[in-house]
């Protein structure tokens, strides 16, 4: 027991010194919600906030855990977490001898639910919000004591925040453009079966910036090639404006690639035979409603360089071209692997601010990146690891191009 209130008191100093050294709100709760994590050993947890200036509802404001909760929310009273902060009482559900409520059931399809612990998130000045556990990652449940120091937690956490700290506006998404639900995706070599993806469950909303991160192997590459067509999950469904692509012919990919995604690749693969023009303009033949070539390249500012061939421009020229090839297909979502990888600080930041153009715009981007610094840009950032979702973090105040330094 003593070493056990050890670990509590020192967790409780790792909440309270993330909190206080952190230079805004979201880093607080972002990184107190993470040293939580980490003692309790939580497979997911949630941060639901109670917007009171806008719907009245309770909106997830960061999350860790294999789900997505970007469109979710819960009224006052409704299902677990709108019944703990109404009541301002936790409740801990530590073993399901009896089914989940339908609404906390939605909040994690695909996920098996063995354990729940849900707690307020509130301090002297003002009820803030829920915070919500699920599983356990040893695969046990929640103890008594174990639910004791959660909620114990979840009140310093509060508390630490301090006076007057207002959280920013929700975001608000557009339409689903695709829906991954239980993608996994294996490869065979021999005898021997690598799982790559291992249960991803995804939105990709209209006008969004999204950012998928994790370490070489976690399989965010993967999972762009799936999204793009370029590749076919295992298992699982995916559905792009509502239409099941799941299991389509080559053909059917080949057409869906052409007419609905444009690509930026970190090699640029350009055709080195043909200029700038003639690059844009060999693609701008394969749909049916592009946009004028010269535009898209007036667009990421090469009108003087549409004559030049691959070889005579810089690597930055050379990705802007990239994009603008991307954008002459006049796509609905654009995919972007590792798209500043090859170039120094400065012709990046010319790129991502090509890029940043482009989503405000209106048109959807994904962008696969190993670059910390970037995910600064998105409007949600999705963290992976071992084939998994690992934290899904939305950015309330998206970071312009100009403003990122690494």
């Amino acid at each position: 027991m003593e070493s056990s209130m050890f670990g509590y008191f020192k967790t409780i100093g790792e909440v309270q010194g993330v909190i206080s050294n952190a230079t805004t709100l979201d880093e607080a709760l972002q990184g107190g919600l993470k040293a939580i994590v980490e003692h309790v050993g939580a497979e997911s947890a949630v941060i639901w906030y109670i917007d009171k200036a806008g719907d009245g509802k309770l909106h997830p404001y960061f999350w860790i855990g294999p789900i997505d909760l970007t469109s979710r929310s819960h009224e006052m009273g409704n299902g677990t977490v709108g019944r703990v902060y109404l009541s301002q009482k936790a409740e801990r559900l530590l073993n399901f001898r009896t089914e989940l409520d339908e609404e906390t059931a939605a909040d994690f399809a695909g996920m098996e639910v063995t354990s729940m612990v849900c707690v307020p998130f509130s301090n002297q000045f003002e009820d803030l919000g829920v915070i919500q556990f699920v599983n356990k990652t040893d695969g046990g449940q929640f103890t008594e004591e174990g639910a004791d120091v959660m909620e114990i937690m979840a009140m310093m956490a509060a508390i630490a925040l301090g006076e007057n700290e207002a959280l920013a506006e929700p975001w608000q998404p557009g339409e689903i453009v695709m829906s991954l639900r239980d993608i996994t995706r294996e490869f065979q070599n021999g005898d021997i079966v690598t799982k790559v993806l291992k249960g991803v469950n995804l939105d990709v909303y209209e006008g969004e910036f999204l950012v998928l991160l994790g370490e070489s192997g976690c399989g965010k590459s993967t999972l762009l090639n799936i999204i793009g067509g370029m590749d076919q999950a295992t298992s699982g469904s995916f559905t792009y404006l509502g239409r099941d692509i799941s299991r389509a012919t080559q053909t059917e990919l080949t057409d869906f690639r052409r007419d609905n995604v444009g690509f930026i690749f970190q090699s640029y693969n350009l055709m080195p035979n043909l200029t700038a023009l003639q690059n844009l303009k060999l693609i701008a033949e394969l749909v049916n409603d592009p946009m004028d070539a010269d535009k898209a390249l007036e667009v990421v500012g090469l009108s003087e360089r549409k004559q030049n061939y691959p070889s005579q421009m810089s690597g930055g020229q050379q990705q802007r071209v990239s994009i603008a090839r991307a954008l002459v297909k006049n796509p609905r979502i654009i995919l972007a692997d590792e798209p500043t990888a090859a170039l120094d600080y400065a012709t990046s930041i010319e790129v991502l601010q090509v890029m940043e153009e482009v989503v405000r715009g209106g048109t959807t981007m994904v962008m696969v990146t190993h670059n910390e610094e970037i995910t600064r840009m998105a409007d949600r950032v999705v963290r992976m690891r071992d084939g998994r979702m690992h934290e899904v973090t939305v950015n309330r105040h998206p970071a312009h191009a100009t403003d990122l330094v690494w």
